[in-house]
């Protein structure tokens, strides 16, 4: 461990520190400024604000409820002004070039195809269209300086009936900038293995997915997520706290299932601000990430929903930061953990880690020493009476 490791980032060096995110909505994500422009360029007339800083923040405070439903519900927004293509081309680009700018160098970006549907597009116009505005973002945080690779998750609704089909589209585009499926929504009463017939499809097409489980609701979410369904992540899966006890002495025992998480290493797509707001944990110091990560669980650093939780990687970071005391190792290992967890090619992610988010650290960890050892230039004594 060296000096630097033992050292606190500041928030210029967390930003500018490499950082993979793997579980992030698009709708939750918009500018606000670009729902009043959409809202207004289609005639959505539903917006509670229409001022961008108020709406902004109209969007947080709504969804800093501690209910997932009602934060579930601030989506009615977003989603209605992105029902064409130019604005799904729009909300894309602009996605992966705010993720850019903060420091994100992968990105796995999720979304539901069918709610997009409500202004005459197909589900195959919905895709190509998000698409298309990646790809445009990708170019213009390039032009910028930035380097980002974004892939999107195909997202099936749990309370309704087109997981099949959204399956099947994740198949037919996983070449095409399509990286993985997954099912979100509320999860009391529906369970992931109401869509078992999809997670079977894409499991004999040797294709990814990652299920929405432990966030709202518990074990049982998670039990049925990996040995029902068979998932390659879980998103949120903050409830497998529920199977670990922490003794008065500190000592700790692990439950079966946290056990098999745990030692068949699967991926933990943790969002510390949405946890908080949906009450899954009580506060940042108290998020069960930090007893996660000292066990060491896969855990990852997600947003979730930037819009609805005024977050970015980067706040995540500073406030884990001020938690737990996490270094630039710490964030190291975090960001090794989601790469390696991608849904891209053994090869691709190696090179990311190897070529990109290593040397981004090394880099830091560099600036930090060389300012510990550099001396600072002596001060110019003025003369005095005398002298001269």
């Amino acid at each position: 461990m060296t000096s630097s490791s033992l050292s606190l980032p500041d928030a210029d060096r967390i930003r500018r520190a490499p950082k993979v995110l793997l579980h992030d909505h698009l709708d939750g994500g918009v500018r606000p400024g670009t729902v009043v422009d959409l809202a207004r360029e289609s005639g959505y007339s539903a917006l509670p604000e229409t001022d961008p800083v108020r709406l902004g923040d109209w969007f947080r405070q709504s969804a800093d409820s501690g209910s997932l439903e009602r934060y579930l519900e601030t989506f009615s927004h977003t989603v209605g002004v992105m029902q064409t293509r130019s604005a799904l081309v729009r909300v894309a680009a602009e996605c992966a070039e705010d993720l850019a700018a903060d420091g994100v160098v992968y990105a796995e970006i999720r979304y539901a195809p069918e709610q997009h549907l409500e202004a005459g597009l197909s589900l195959e116009q919905v895709i190509e269209a998000v698409n298309e505005g990646f790809r445009l973002g990708e170019r213009r945080a390039h032009e910028d300086g930035n380097r980002i690779r974004v892939g999107a998750l195909l997202t099936a609704m749990r309370h309704a009936a087109r997981s099949q089909e959204i399956a099947e589209l994740a198949n037919r585009y996983r070449d095409l900038g399509v990286v993985g499926f997954d099912i979100a929504g509320a999860e009391a009463g529906f369970p992931p293995t109401r869509h078992l017939d999809a997670f079977e499809y894409l499991k004999r097409e040797n294709n990814h997915f990652t299920i929405h489980a432990g966030e709202a609701f518990g074990l049982p979410s998670i039990w049925q997520a990996l040995q029902w369904c068979g998932a390659d992540r879980l998103g949120h899966g903050v409830r497998i706290i529920d199977d670990i006890h922490v003794a008065d002495d500190g000592s700790v025992k692990l439950g079966r299932l946290a056990s098999y998480v745990r030692d068949k290493r699967v991926p933990l797509e943790m969002c510390p601000t949405s946890n908080l707001q949906t009450g899954a944990a009580a506060s940042y110091a108290e998020h069960p990430i930090g007893l996660l990560r000292r066990l060491h669980f896969r855990v990852t650093i997600n947003t979730d929903n930037r819009l609805m939780s005024g977050t970015s990687m980067s706040h995540e970071c500073e406030r884990l930061v001020e938690a737990f005391g996490y270094t630039l190792d710490d964030l190291q290992w975090f960001t090794v953990n989601a790469m390696k967890s991608a849904f891209i090619p053994f090869d691709e992610r190696l090179a990311m880690i190897n070529d990109v988010i290593k040397p981004g650290y090394s880099e830091l960890k560099a600036e930090w020493l060389f300012r510990q050892t550099v001396p600072t230039p002596p001060v110019a004594r003025e003369s005095g009476p005398g002298e001269g």
